[in-house]
């Protein structure tokens, strides 16, 4: 398997330096009826830097990724996504939209993959529809992606006939396929068993050692620990300890974070 080489996407402006910041939020901010899901997120993510976010189940983790998408809308706070800029107190322009999940991609715990479709169908069909690439472009494109994220041989296949591990090696090659700038994971190998979780784990080691700019909600505290390069710790809708990710993951300052790290140890 070949390593993955990122890609920038033409609608958004590259960051000219690695201490750029592509992403930044300030005071993004989430709710649910009464329920506050995110309260005043202040964030910045660097051109490639890999961020794990890792916290206890409903502590708004899933909810920030999809809100830098704007799969949901945010109630408040600003998004900015290279020279993008989002208020999220205002509704955003459909060309914005466009723009932004044309450069960010995102996968899901769940694959999503058309299962009416081939797999090579669906890396190629989306840069059809979305980078009007031409059917003959678009899959001389899937085939590079599918070879390396290592199933080019699965291309005629239907995704009911792959493993799990693969069908979201899949999911990946699609997303890359529109040309992300930054890419989402939420919870990749949730749903999958150890064995086919290491295949996604090291398509993602290959991304993250490529330069690709990496927001990764995880459980995988071994990727959180030797894969990614920050670590940021969530709990009750807010950031309560960000680092260097060997510094959090073996020295965290707050009792919130080390009560959570003893809790997954001690599984």
């Amino acid at each position: 398997m070949s390593a993955v080489q990122p890609v920038m996407a033409s609608g958004m402006a590259n960051a000219s330096a690695a201490t750029e910041k592509l992403i930044r939020l300030e005071k993004l901010s989430k709710h649910f009826g009464s329920h506050k899901v995110l309260e005043d997120i202040d964030l910045e993510v660097e051109q490639g830097e890999v961020l794990a976010i890792i916290g206890p189940s409903g502590s708004g983790k899933s909810t920030l990724l999809r809100c830098i998408n704007y799969l949901e809308k945010p109630d408040g706070g600003l998004l900015t996504v290279g020279k993008l800029q989002l208020d999220a107190t205002k509704p955003p322009q459909r060309a914005q939209l466009k723009e932004l999940r044309s450069g960010v991609g995102m996968v899901f715990q769940s694959f999503n993959l058309f299962p009416h479709l081939s797999v090579l169908r669906n890396v190629s069909l989306p840069q059809e529809r979305v980078l009007k690439c031409s059917r003959k472009q678009a899959e001389e494109r899937a085939m590079q992606l599918l070879d390396r994220v290592g199933l080019a041989d699965k291309a005629h296949q239907y995704p009911g006939r792959c493993s799990g591990g693969q069908q979201q090696r899949i999911a990946i090659a699609r997303s890359l396929a529109l040309n992300p700038q930054v890419m989402l994971f939420d919870e990749p190998t949730s749903a999958l068993d150890p064995e086919l979780g290491l295949e996604v784990l090291a398509v993602m080691r290959e991304l993250a050692e490529s330069g690709m700019t990496m927001l990764v909600v995880t459980h995988e505290m071994g990727f959180a620990e030797n894969v990614s390069d920050t670590v940021m710790i969530m709990a009750d809708g807010k950031i309560i300890e960000k680092g260097p990710s060997k510094d959090i993951m073996r020295n965290p300052q707050e009792e919130r974070t080390k009560r959570f790290l003893r809790a997954v140890h001690d599984r």
